[in-house]
């Protein structure tokens, strides 16, 4: 997922956010609510907007759809 790195993921798992399927099911206010409780500074770092969107393609299958929209991503933002 473009804005995931390791500590995210880590902050996630941590969370019980573990699969692309709950990953599409969390809302990015709820997202953010999570990396804010871990670290403030992590939503600097990137936006949890389109995390959802993205992990609902790759729990499809879609992977040219969700290729295609992480190329209009940076940090998980559209550019």
């Amino acid at each position: 997922i473009e804005g995931i790195g390791p500590k995210f993921s880590s902050v996630l798992q941590e969370a019980g956010i573990e699969t692309f399927a709950q990953l599409a099911a969390a809302s990015p206010e709820r997202l953010a609510q999570i990396l804010e409780a871990s670290d403030p500074r992590l939503l600097r770092l990137a936006d949890p907007a389109t995390w959802p969107e993205q992990a609902a393609l790759a729990a499809a299958g879609e992977w040219d759809a969700l290729g295609a929209l992480q190329g209009s991503l940076r940090g998980g933002r559209r550019i």
